[in-house]
């Protein structure tokens, strides 16, 4: 079932209030390592104090992600794409058009010093976000990220519309979150996502609903600002 709405019964590390959180949408394809320099750069200005909060809402060109629990034989297709490795948890992970990732830089020191909650947070929040689609994501107690029950395709059928994955450094929190809008979903077949072997992968179009990634990123902001405080539109330049 969606959790229920009411925010404070999941103990979500809201902030303080006294600051906003800056919001801002890449213009362009992001290459990866370029993510990860400004990520750790702004990781570092959060816990100095220089910089406010981040949610950064990017796109990638096609690669691969092998996050810090990755199995090598989990890498089907080595030559398709780049394939980067990266500090953040979990498995292999694809990212290209047409999928909306979230770098989500927070100050745990000032929310809740509570990684899992935080986890949970981000599930919650991908959670909110389909619902203002009319879809049903949930989560398993097995496996990280955000499920939609396909039993059209079959009995038990269920397939990954969301991954989460992150890292935190003294308490920031960076990486996040990539919520499949209208991705190529073959590409996904380099690789067995996140380890999981059993289930497949979807998305918002794959599922029949024809929305645009601004449409996505409107509700994004809202549901992130009713879970964890308000934002402050930046430009897409870091």
């Amino acid at each position: 079932m969606l959790n229920d709405r009411n925010q404070g019964d999941a103990g979500l590390p809201r902030g303080n209030g006294r600051f906003p959180v800056d919001w801002s949408v890449a213009e362009a394809p992001v290459a990866y390592p370029d993510a990860v320099a400004t990520m750790e750069d702004r990781v570092a200005a959060i816990r100095d104090g220089s910089a406010p909060e981040l949610v950064w809402l990017v796109e990638h060109p096609p690669l691969y992600t092998a996050g810090t629990s990755t199995d090598p034989g989990d890498l089907l297709e080595p030559d398709r794409f780049p394939v980067f490795q990266t500090g953040r948890g979990g498995q292999y992970t694809y990212h290209g058009p047409g999928q909306r990732v979230a770098y989500v830089m927070l100050d745990l020191t000032q929310r809740n010093r509570d990684l899992r909650k935080y986890v949970r947070a981000l599930e919650e929040w991908v959670i909110r976000v389909l619902d203002g689609f009319n879809v049903r994501g949930e989560r398993r107690a097995d496996r990280i990220g955000v499920w939609v029950a396909r039993p059209e395709l079959g009995v038990g059928r269920e397939d990954k519309i969301a991954a989460i994955g992150v890292r935190v450094r003294r308490w920031v929190t960076y990486h996040g979150i990539s919520l499949n809008v209208d991705p190529v979903l073959d590409h996904f077949s380099g690789i067995v996502p996140c380890g999981v072997h059993d289930h497949g992968v979807t998305s918002l179009i794959d599922l029949g609903i024809p929305v645009s990634m601004e449409e996505v990123d409107m509700v994004m902001r809202k549901e992130f600002e009713t879970l964890f405080g308000n934002t402050l539109r930046q430009s897409g330049e870091y």
